[in-house]
């Protein structure tokens, strides 16, 4: 039987990804001698919130999510943010190696709300791992499964995150409308003559005493 240690060593903006991406590096430690011939692994990101303090402006952001602070003792409680795959080549003793995390700035997406509504500070997240172990055994190749309580606590510091979602959304965010809605936003937009859609919810928002802080073209 192998013994598999995990650490999560850092984790970076991948710069030239087509999409959000986070690169996780893994320190991976084998304590029996055995030779890994590929470890097929799999990861879960997984966010507790509880262990980090949070701003007046971070709770306020945060009410939507977890209620106002006196239901913290009940709602702050850990959530899944990604799952993440890949497969190693061989190896004996430790070896090192990158995970990609694909992110998503969708804010139907709770993960994405918790970490936008963060100000500084870290992010505290528990990378749980399983997977297939490939190693040799009597008859040829033999294949184990990766302990479910294999895991690692990394604190990603919450610039990265922001800086990653600048890099790939520069000033714009994500709304989900519906087709009724948006249908109505076009129309708005073109009997006024406005360049865009968020011209037109600028204007709207600005007629009703709740401007953005800029002015509508």
């Amino acid at each position: 039987m192998t013994a598999l240690e995990f650490t999560v060593v850092d984790i970076v903006p991948e710069p030239y990804a087509a999409a959000p991406t986070l690169l996780a590096e893994l320190g991976i430690r084998e304590g029996t001698g055995a030779t890994v011939h590929a470890l097929a692994l799999r990861c879960q990101i997984r966010i507790e919130p509880r262990r980090r303090s949070y701003g007046p402006d971070e709770e306020a952001a945060l009410t939507d999510l977890f209620g106002t602070r006196d239901r913290w003792g009940t709602t702050l409680a850990p959530f899944t943010w990604l799952h993440a795959s890949t497969v190693i080549p061989g190896f004996v003793g430790t070896c090192e190696t990158t995970l990609p995390l694909p992110c998503t700035y969708d804010f139907d997406v709770a993960a994405a709300r918790y970490l936008n509504a963060l100000g500084q500070g870290a992010i505290p997240l528990l990378a749980l791992f399983s997977g297939t172990v490939f190693t040799r055994g009597t008859t040829g190749f033999a294949v184990e499964q990766v302990p479910w309580d294999r895991e690692a606590r990394y604190d990603l510091p919450v610039r990265v995150w922001h800086d990653l979602i600048r890099a790939h959304f520069p000033d714009t965010g994500y709304a989900r409308l519906t087709h009724e809605t948006l249908a109505a936003l076009g129309r708005f937009k073109a009997e006024r003559g406005l360049t865009d859609l968020d011209a037109a919810i600028a204007t709207l928002l600005a007629a009703a005493g709740a401007g953005t802080g800029e002015e509508a073209s």
